[in-house]
């Protein structure tokens, strides 16, 4: 039992929930935070007591240390876990909590202060033996030194910034004429994302993977490490499947990059959950440079608990209380092999933009070796305030090939409804040879991403997504009565034996098929997903019924609706669908695919569409206008930038397409949905009336 009988929990989504479930188990009452955004959440759902903290923008919420520690002072809390991002690194909020009383679980503020330092730290793990990247890291570096210090670290090299990570401020550069204007760029960037502008050079590891160790420590001197993780599946620096233990490393030399992490852990006097990450070059596996300490809990933790059966949550809880380790080194044992995959709200069929909206229906794997950490649930709200990423779905087995295969069939079987997320694109990825084989490095990603395609809805959804509108029109209720005396004898015998086979319907004219003396005639829907526009035409009953495409084939079909699960019978072959729609979009996951099929209206022709050369500006990804670049009514080139729109942490700027006078729709600070239009060009020289 922990010394603590409450514990604050300074995040929100899968994280928070996660955290919450090993406080349940450990008989610790759970404190729960959140913004405006996130009154209706599942961690806030899931906790025993919750307490708003502010706005939506995380800066005046999650972000806000005042609003944190007075939410842990007004429940009683008498520690708080941060789980990651946010306030989990920040040096400055384990010194409020450490001034107000509060524990905080995670490291001592000076492990943080110095490995928040990238400079720091390559400082004070070399003092221990550490091997670091050959180059230049001492402070204050000018241009003029890291230039003329460039040629005996060695081209490549690797600019990064001495603040900061996830990629900012980082350039590869292959020659001397090069550096000068990628120093000025990444001090720039480093300066605008950091407020810090330092730099400092590595060399340029070739074929580069990307390998962290998880470490274990108490505040008695004991480290022990719990293998690694490849981390090198990544797209711009940005981490999506993960696996535990690395398919390169042999035994030797996992044993030494696990005591190399041990012991950067006690260079810093380190306590609690850490992971130190180094690079590993995939040419000289036995050759690896740290590269920093990440000193809190990582997203990817789940696969070093599944091979581990440690509870890394719970023992950072026991050693923040004042425990001893319960495991020695020799006590670690690594079982089978664990694969995560992050799903994120992304479109990878537009550049990976963010997506958002609401989510409509949710499907999440389970079975045995299969675990999803999730802040999901019906009638979440995916907007722009947050990360992207959703869930992780982890699957564990005896051997990689196997947990490969687990994985990817966990994979089929999740879905976002409403929604649109990376799924299939990370099954894509799944099915790459390299991949299969681990042949991997942290560029592999990047190549491969070009390559995919997402599938439009074949016939068979289609048809489905027909079906689900055309079935929701009949209506319930009790046996069909005759109506022989409504339509003619000529018609009676087949219309009764359709009407008798689907035993809901309670009248003839409030069926969604028109029907003649005979025969039912057609119902008809234009339907789009992707790049395809078809028409769909169902005949009969939902009992009994025919279907085609186009001019295709006719099929047969049966089909039933029950909640949001429909069944469908095309031509014998049975299938069911997890289905939901809204503003003309019908979402369907079934056979391992989730597909998003629209309904077609004909829109009225406006008298601007016979313009030639005009253009609608419309909104990538919801989000928010930070920057409008010109003015209403201003005559602009093409090219010039008009509007800027932020979404989970990435801006995109909307460019005019071709000369013309811009008419502007939206205002720096307006919420945005995706598909909105946000300004318009003409091609005349005078503004719109």
């Amino acid at each position: 039992m922990s010394a603590f009988s409450t514990v604050l929990v300074a995040n929100r989504g899968e994280i928070a929930v996660r955290v919450i479930r090993t406080l349940r188990a450990m008989g610790i009452r759970s404190v729960a935070v959140f913004s405006d955004a996130d009154a209706g959440a599942r961690h806030v759902a899931e906790a025993d007591t919750a307490v708003h903290i502010g706005p939506a923008a995380a800066r005046d919420s999650y972000l806000n240390i005042d609003a944190v520690v007075a939410a842990a002072v007004r429940t009683g809390a008498q520690a708080i876990h941060p789980g990651y991002g946010f306030l989990s690194e920040n040096a400055q909020f384990a010194a409020a909590l450490q001034d107000a009383g509060i524990v905080f679980i995670g490291p001592p503020v000076g492990a943080i202060q110095t490995m928040g330092d990238k400079i720091a730290a390559k400082a004070a793990v070399s003092a221990f033996g550490v091997p670091v990247v050959p180059g230049i890291s001492r402070p204050g570096l000018t241009d003029a030194e890291l230039i003329a210090g460039a040629d005996e670290v060695g081209y490549p090299v690797l600019v990064k910034p001495s603040a900061g990570g996830g990629g900012k401020g980082m350039r590869v550069v292959q020659t001397p004429s090069e550096l000068p204007a990628a120093l000025a760029s990444a001090r720039r960037e480093a300066g605008a994302a950091f407020g810090d502008d330092t730099l400092f050079l590595e060399r340029y590891v070739l074929n580069p993977r990307h390998i962290e160790v998880q470490v274990l420590a108490d505040g008695y001197g004991n480290v022990v490490h719990l293998g690694e993780r490849e981390c090198s599946l990544q797209r711009r620096h940005q981490k999506v499947i993960e696996e535990a233990p690395s398919p390169l490393l042999d035994d030797a030399t996992r044993a030494r990059i696990g005591a190399a992490a041990c012991d950067t852990a006690r260079s810093v006097d380190y306590t609690g959950a850490g992971t130190v990450e180094f690079i590993v070059s995939a040419d000289r596996p036995d050759e690896f440079f740290f590269m920093e300490m990440n000193t809190r809990l990582q997203v990817e933790h789940p696969v070093t608990e599944m091979v581990t059966g440690v509870d890394l949550v719970e023992q950072q809880v026991r050693v923040a209380a004042g425990e001893k380790l319960p495991i020695a080194q020799d006590d670690v044992t690594i079982t089978g092999h664990a694969i995560e995959a992050r799903v994120y709200a992304e479109d990878p069929g537009r550049g990976f933009l963010p997506t958002g909206g609401d989510v409509l229906a949710l499907a999440e794997p389970q079975g045995p070796g299969i675990r999803v950490d999730s802040g999901l649930i019906r009638g979440s709200v995916i907007g722009s305030d947050y990360d992207p990423m959703l869930s992780k779905v982890i699957a564990h087995a005896a051997d990689r090939p196997d947990a490969l295969r687990a994985l990817d069939a966990a994979l089929a079987d999740t879905a976002v409804l409403g929604v649109t997320t990376n799924i299939e694109f990370l099954r894509f990825l799944l099915a790459d040879a390299d991949v299969a084989a681990g042949r991997l490095d942290t560029g592999l990603l990047d190549r491969r991403a070009p390559d995919f395609r997402p599938a439009p809805a074949g016939d068979e959804e289609l048809i489905a997504a027909a079906a689900y509108k055309w079935v929701r029109g009949w209506p319930q209720g009790a046996r069909p009565r005759r109506v022989c005396d409504q339509i003619g004898k000529t018609g009676e015998i087949a219309l009764n034996r359709d009407l008798d086979a689907h035993s809901n319907v309670t009248d003839l004219w409030s069926v969604p098929s028109g029907w003649r003396i005979g025969e039912p005639a057609p119902t008809t829907y234009r339907l789009s997903s992707g790049e395809r526009t078809d028409h769909v035409y169902l005949t009969g009953t939902p009992a009994s019924a025919r279907a085609a495409v186009e001019h295709g084939e006719t099929h047969s079909l049966t089909t039933s609706l029950d909640g949001d699960r429909l069944t469908a019978t095309l031509d014998g072959l049975r299938a069911e669908y997890l289905v939901a729609a809204t503003d003309g979009q019908i979402w369907l996951a079934g056979a391992g695919r989730t597909a998003l099929v629209e309904e077609v209206r004909e829109a009225p022709v406006r008298p601007d569409d016979e313009l030639s050369g005009d253009a609608e500006l419309t909104s990538p990804m919801p989000g928010s206008v930070v920057a409008v670049g010109v003015s209403d009514g201003q005559r602009i080139d093409a090219g010039t930038v008009v509007v800027t729109v932020e979404a989970m942490k990435m801006e995109h700027a909307l460019t005019a397409p071709v000369d013309g006078v811009v008419e502007l729709l939206v205002a720096a600070g307006e919420q945005v949905k995706v598909g909105q239009v946000l300004a318009r060009i003409t091609a005349s020289e005078e503004p719109r009336a």
